[in-house]
């Protein structure tokens, strides 16, 4: 059974250059309505199956900005007492609730949906590591349970539906954020189920994703060696703890991040000035077991920036576009001019040209 549907079959409605995403900006850092990339990413509904959809918002819980906020999907009431105990022990609880959800017909069956802004205790290191490193237990040992969003004032919405559902279920239009991202699922390789949703997120890192990677088994042992568990099921988690380890971990600038993940060809680096070529090269050498391969378009968020990327021969889909201190970000232009009718400038990004959004100052 899945969507709640009885004698569905996944696999004849699969799809492998289906998904749609979205993502804005306001580089300014000021807070919009959900609603925006809401109304952007149902032009895209036809790019998805009703098997996934879901949200991403930046800045949404300014009143707890401070706190890390874990969104958890429950599968029984019995795992969500074990981990509420779970953590108690190792965090300061300072708030939580069901999420806030509204009745919407035709989705189900749903979990217990559950957010939990939280503290690291003071004798604890890295507040990020700590983080991490109880995510990654959590979603390894309790087998009923996900965590499936962990930033700081930002917070993931996700499940099996078209956008406009779940969009409704989860109120989308209820939040404000600075940076949006939206995606519609079309799975592949993978089951429609809640977790297996896109954005895909660790800490304030999140990433929706269209298309399918070949490299998917090297990515994840080449993972596994820095400590990460890929545990939801699905080729898109790589990318998000790729960004962490390369981004948050190694410091490596988002122009270097990009390089690595989807660098050029061998025969290009041999063509490249002697300065870019030495640099290439050893990216390469250092970090291959974290270039990404197979056909796919990406749009990763974190707290200050927005990055659209797509892979070296540009086998799927992404516009960019800005107006005023906006950038937007779709696998259709459709899908930007639904929600900005007259772009000051709109181009569809190659395969070495990154796309990136940054807030200004780094100021939110």
């Amino acid at each position: 059974m899945v969507g709640g549907v009885k004698g569905f079959d996944e696999r004849r409605f699969r799809i492998s250059s289906g998904c749609g995403v979205v993502g804005v900006i306001d580089r300014e850092g000021r807070p919009f309505s959900g609603e925006l990339v809401v109304s952007s990413l149902c032009v895209l509904s036809e790019r998805g199956n009703g098997l996934g959809s879901g949200f991403a918002g930046y800045g949404i819980y300014p009143d707890l900005k401070d706190c890390f906020c874990f969104h958890v999907m429950y599968y029984g009431t019995e795992v969500k007492e074990l981990l509420e105990g779970y953590l108690r022990e190792h965090f300061e609880m300072v708030f939580f609730e069901p999420i806030p959800t509204k009745e919407v017909k035709g989705l189900g069956p749903l979990p217990l949906l559950w957010r939990y802004f939280l503290k690291c205790k003071e004798d604890q290191g890295s507040e990020e590591e700590e983080i991490l490193r109880h995510v990654m237990f959590i979603n390894r040992r309790f087998r009923k349970a996900c965590v499936f969003s962990s930033g700081k004032n930002m917070g993931v919405f996700k499940g099996v539906g078209e956008p406009e559902a779940i969009a409704e279920f989860y109120r989308i239009p209820d939040y404000q954020g600075y940076i949006w991202i939206g995606h519609t699922r079309f799975p592949t390789n993978t089951p429609g189920w809640w977790g297996g949703a896109h954005p895909f997120n660790v800490l304030d890192l999140a990433v929706v994703h269209n298309g399918e990677l070949s490299s998917y088994g090297t990515n994840r042992r080449y993972l596994e060696s820095w400590g990460y568990q890929c545990t939801l099921l699905t080729d898109t988690e790589v990318i998000a703890y790729l960004f962490d380890l390369l981004y948050r971990k190694h410091k490596l600038d988002l122009d270097l991040v990009v390089k690595v993940l989807s660098p050029p060809f061998w025969f290009q680096i041999q063509e490249a000035e002697n300065g870019e070529k030495e640099l290439l090269r050893s990216l390469r050498i250092i970090y291959g077991g974290a270039l990404l391969n197979g056909p796919f378009s990406v749009i990763v968020a974190s707290s200050n920036w927005i990055v659209g990327l797509n892979d070296r021969m540009k086998l799927r889909p992404l516009v960019a576009a800005k107006s005023g201190d906006f950038l937007y970000l779709a696998s259709e232009e459709a899908a930007i001019r639904a929600i900005c009718p007259t772009p000051e400038e709109v181009w569809r990004p190659g395969a070495f040209e990154p796309v990136i959004g940054r807030v200004k100052d780094g100021q939110t």
